[in-house]
């Protein structure tokens, strides 16, 4: 069994826009995913279709082997939503919000109170729990449509974008809250822009583009097709005017930063005994960019080509 099912999904809009064009996803119980796709490649069609928000043309979606066409209040009880947009009343409070939302799926009121007290404490709301909901900063109202979605404690969650114009600091708790939530057991699919948000959180990765799934993997795997990375270090000080460095492209960008190209024919471990051979210590490096967002534009890249190539 799959907590997520999609077979040959396709959707054509009364315009005749082909926004998907038969797609297949096959989500583990458990699983983080990750769904990934330039603006208007039919991420937002898809999660669409899985909600029951945008009716189907053709093709089968099942949650946790219930098809949301032929049983939908059934596939619906083990699915909760996170979309991009706030979509709660902001004239209420949040504690009012989420026993509300409890009683859309008949949760006693007791055990509501229990798991909103659970999930606004966990998300660092509970001191606005009376607060008027449109008092909060962005990054408040984004926590608390995750609580109300886990309302219900469904056991897939879907988060549509759940960290966009959320500060660094609230960014990195919100990715531990929901690491943890996937150790619980929750499978969890996400969509950002974020492509560092991704490489961090999630195990498996689906890249859509054009109304079709373009790659299908394991992160891991993903990653590992990168020929190359350029890594940015930062150094003692030290003259550099002699640096050799031989197989390697590199910048010295100051008497401190280095710049260089490490393929999967030489490797890091290489680079640092060349430097050590010359008494040149590394004190920290880092990814010039994010792997992944190398990989994304890459593929899509590549996609674009073929589509000129082959009209």
């Amino acid at each position: 069994m799959s907590a997520l099912k999609i077979k040959n999904l396709t959707k054509t809009y009364a315009n005749g826009f082909q926004a998907l064009k038969g797609i297949d996803l096959d989500v583990d119980i458990g699983g983080f995913y990750s769904l990934l796709g330039p603006n208007g490649a039919g991420k937002t069609t898809a999660i669409g279709a899985v909600c029951s928000l945008v009716e189907i043309t053709s093709g089968s979606i099942e949650i946790f082997n219930h098809d949301i066409t032929v049983n939908s209040e059934a596939a619906k009880k083990h699915l909760g939503v996170v979309p991009q947009e706030v979509n709660f009343n902001t004239f209420d409070t949040p504690l009012n919000i989420l026993v509300n939302q409890a009683g859309f799926y008949g949760i006693r009121r007791n055990i509501a109170m229990q798991r909103a007290k659970k999930y606004l404490g966990e998300l660092k709301l509970w001191e606005k729990k009376d607060d008027i909901a449109r008092s909060l900063s962005g990054g408040m109202k984004r926590r608390l449509m995750i609580a109300r979605a886990l309302m219900h404690e469904p056991q897939l969650l879907i988060l549509d974008e759940p960290t966009a114009g959320v500060d660094i600091e609230i960014r990195r708790s919100m990715w531990q809250f929901l690491n943890d939530l996937n150790n619980d057991g929750t499978t969890i699919i996400l969509t950002t822009h974020y492509l560092e948000e991704a490489e961090n959180l999630c195990r498996n990765v689906a890249i859509i583009d054009d109304g079709l799934i373009i790659e299908d993997t394991l992160m891991s795997d993903l990653l590992r097709q990168l020929k190359q990375e350029t890594f940015v270090l930062n150094i003692e000080e030290k003259s550099m005017k002699d640096l050799n460095l031989a197989g390697y492209n590199f910048i010295v960008r100051d008497e401190k930063t280095l710049e260089v190209v490490v393929d999967s024919e030489h490797g890091i471990n290489e680079l640092f005994d060349l430097l050590n051979s010359q008494n040149i210590k590394v004190v920290s490096l880092r990814n010039k960019s994010n792997r992944l967002e190398e990989l994304f534009m890459k593929l899509i890249d590549a996609k674009n080509f073929d589509k000129k190539v082959t009209s």
